[in-house]
């Protein structure tokens, strides 16, 4: 049987981030998300498209309950400042979808000189999820989802250019963010897992889906192995909501090489499932960003 919307639990009563919710993936999660029940808080940069996103959800769904709060990844003042105000305005935080992400810039730097692809797509949602962790940790049954993408099977983390110091390509840091993303989340696993918590890290990518990100890609391309944004946002969902989901699940399309259908669990890189290389990744985030981990783990 495929799995759809329709298998989502109700979500009355729970509180959900949703980071880059104003377009893509993203949109589609927090809409799915505020049909069955949750409170959904849009974090996004430009605000302007979060009010049209919000606008376009409560076309169909008056009633849904949305919040926005500004969130640059690309900027870790901007991180700490959303977290204040979301751990001042909210007693628990259920989800935390780090779905936010940029893919194949030139090469641009973050506002605190990070390569915008390592800095935006991991080193951000590694600050966000550190400054929310106690608040996660102190709601019953909490998940993070970080969503990666099928390119980490072509990751390596280069520790020595993880900032293009020593020379750039789009590609190949993409893939390096993405690697990122995993290794992040089996890392986080075994921290909570060592303080007994509840709460659950896992990851999904939504295979090749048609959404901004895939502007500098071939267009021929996109139009014949691409999928529609609702259907890349199940793998998502799926890692959200489902309750045959572990800590450390991956979840992605199941259909042909993983680019498009309905999710199921998938495989990761062999470098995606290495714990000392997460532990030194974990080290070093810690480090850049200035940010440790605030909950007692």
């Amino acid at each position: 049987m495929n799995w759809t919307t329709e298998q989502i639990a109700s979500q009355k009563n729970r509180i959900a981030i949703v980071t880059g919710a104003n377009s893509g993936i993203g949109y589609e999660t927090a809409k799915a998300l505020a049909a069955k029940g949750a409170t959904v808080v849009l974090a996004c940069r430009n605000l302007d498209k979060a009010n049209e996103a919000a606008a376009e959800i409560r076309k169909t769904m008056p009633d849904a309950d949305l919040d926005i709060i500004p969130l640059d990844l690309a900027d870790l003042s901007s991180v700490r400042k959303f977290a204040t105000l979301f751990n001042a305005k909210y007693s628990k935080l259920d989800l935390l979808i780090n779905n936010a992400g940029v893919m194949v810039p030139p090469l641009t730097k973050t506002k605190d000189g990070f390569e915008l692809q390592f800095g935006a797509n991991h080193l951000g949602h590694f600050a966000l999820t550190n400054l929310l962790l106690e608040k996660i940790m102190a709601t019953p049954k909490a998940r993070i989802v970080n969503v990666s993408s099928g390119v980490h099977h072509q990751g390596k983390l280069d520790f020595e250019n993880l900032n293009a110091e020593k020379g750039y390509a789009a590609w190949g840091a993409y893939a390096q963010s993405k690697l990122a993303n995993l290794l992040f989340t089996l890392e986080l696993n075994q921290r909570l897992t060592a303080v007994n918590s509840d709460a659950i890290a896992t990851a999904a990518h939504p295979g090749w889906t048609l959404t901004g990100l895939q502007n500098g890609v071939a267009l021929w391309a996109s139009r014949l192995l691409g999928q529609p944004a609702p259907m890349g946002a199940l793998p998502t969902l799926y890692a959200a909501t489902s309750a045959d989901i572990k800590a450390n699940d991956y979840a992605g399309p199941g259909g042909f090489q993983e680019m498009r259908g309905y999710p199921k669990k998938v495989d990761r890189s062999a470098a995606a499932k290495d714990p000392a290389v997460a532990s030194r990744l974990w080290q070093v985030s810690e480090e850049l960003t200035g940010i440790a981990i605030t909950a007692q783990i």
